[in-house]
């Protein structure tokens, strides 16, 4: 059973002293620390949220040879966003407050509620003003209050009434997003 998660993922990124700059602030302001390849084979610089070698999750940024700014309202082949940790509610809303607004980055959804996702899901979306990446911050509680919990139920029961391909009823829309993966033989 992997029980890591992600190892890393990396970025190519157009202006690259500009987009360092930016990841450098966004990510300094949420925690992060940093190191760089030293251009030993290649250029790139890691964000981490600790820095245990090996054992690590990191976001890498290197230089892009081609490419484009991203619009993310398109819907093209790539990463649609990449959702960090918050530690708290209201570390979702100082960030939103205090980071991007203060900034003038781009916010396409500002901080609210998302129930559907799970009990107490609270996220805001914004894009990397330099490349377009879209990226969300996003807090879960632990464990949901009674009220999350049921705001929750009602936005997938809201659903299950609303589309006639849904299950009618929480646990069944449970059941039926559920998919079955092939396996090592």
């Amino acid at each position: 059973m992997r029980w890591r998660g992600v190892c890393h993922v990396e970025f190519a990124v157009l202006a690259y002293d500009e987009s360092l700059k930016f990841y450098d602030a966004m990510l300094g302001w949420l925690g992060y620390s940093s190191f760089s390849s030293l251009n030993m084979e290649y250029q790139s610089v890691y964000y981490m949220t600790r820095n245990h070698f090996p054992q690590h999750s990191y976001i890498g940024i290197q230089p892009a040879r081609s490419g484009e700014k991203l619009t993310h309202s398109d819907q093209a082949v790539g990463i649609n966003h990449i959702a960090l940790w918050a530690r708290s509610r209201r570390e979702v809303d100082r960030f939103h407050r205090d980071f991007l607004v203060a900034q003038g980055i781009p916010v396409t959804d500002p901080p609210r509620d998302y129930p559907q996702y799970t009990p107490g899901y609270y996220g805001v979306f914004f894009d990397d003003p330099i490349n377009g990446i879209h990226w969300e911050l996003a807090w879960v509680p632990k464990i949901p209050s009674p009220r999350q919990a049921w705001a929750s139920y009602k936005a997938l029961r809201g659903f299950a009434r609303s589309r006639a391909d849904l299950a009618n009823s929480v646990p069944g829309i449970a059941l039926q997003a559920r998919r079955s993966l092939p396996r090592r033989g």
